[in-house]
């Protein structure tokens, strides 16, 4: 039996400009973009799947969901683990790029009274993560990555229990090297903590605030990623991780 009192529902942000994959992103989302042999956002929702989250909503750009509906549908391509039949995909509209949190947002009166995964839908992970989602309860639980260049990642402070303490975005003199990922457990007090946020200096609402508040109560707990993490946000990295798994698909067949 679960842990888990409430439900968990997953929350994929797939929008955005991409500017630095243009000009690969003039005609299409960099979500659709292959990593070797799928596109960017089946790692994500196969890592939901995986984790138990059979409910999903996709939040991305109007001019792009036709493209993410005409590929993955209402989720008949993926099966659940608890059920044994597919998947629930729906969409949510972000008209703006206004943030990580205002797109959590969006996704809102979708996640209901349950509690949610927040996936930025750039990254790729290796790690298992089912303990976690399963044991899930309360709080906020973020995934960290050790890094040799945490200048140019949000970067977290922690106690020996892995409770977060601090999290700075992109410092010039980072005080450790790990990087909060692309991926966060929130439970349902999310909503009310985003109730009064105000607009950064770059003009987004951030999903840092969010953090913090969970900070200040104690409730930010981190769990520390073993295996490879890839943000495929540039050139560089989609090639690296397509390579990375290419690499892994031939030993499979080995």
């Amino acid at each position: 039996m679960e842990k888990n009192s409430r439900n968990i529902k997953g929350v994929i942000l797939a929008g955005g400009m991409a500017t630095r994959l243009a000009p690969l992103t003039l005609v299409t989302n960099k979500h659709l973009l292959p990593v070797y042999n799928k596109p960017i956002i089946y790692y994500a929702i196969e890592k939901m799947v995986e984790s138990g989250i059979d409910r999903v909503m996709v939040i991305t750009s109007p001019s792009h969901v036709h493209h993410f509906v005409n590929l993955l549908g209402s989720g008949e391509k993926f099966i659940s683990e608890r059920t044994g039949k597919q998947i629930q995909i729906v969409y949510g509209i972000q008209n703006t790029a206004s943030g990580i949190a205002e797109g959590l947002w969006i996704a809102k009166d979708y996640v209901g009274s349950d509690h949610c995964m927040l996936y930025l839908g750039d990254n790729i992970f290796e790690d298992d993560i089912r303990g976690h989602v399963r044991n899930f309860t309360e709080g906020s639980l973020v995934f960290l990555k050790k890094v040799p260049d945490p200048v140019r990642f949000g970067v977290a402070e922690t106690n020996k229990k892995g409770i977060v303490l601090n999290i700075q975005e992109k410092p010039k003199k980072p005080k450790s090297n790990l990087a909060v990922t692309g991926m966060y457990l929130y439970d349902n007090t999310v909503f009310e903590k985003m109730i009064g946020q105000p607009v950064s200096a770059r003009g987004e609402y951030e999903i840092t605030y969010i953090n913090n508040r969970y900070i200040e109560e104690g409730a930010l707990r981190s769990v520390m990623l073993k295996k490879h993490w890839f943000d495929v946000g540039t050139f560089d990295s989609l090639l690296n991780a397509s390579k990375y798994m290419k690499n892994k698909h031939e030993k499979r067949k080995r």
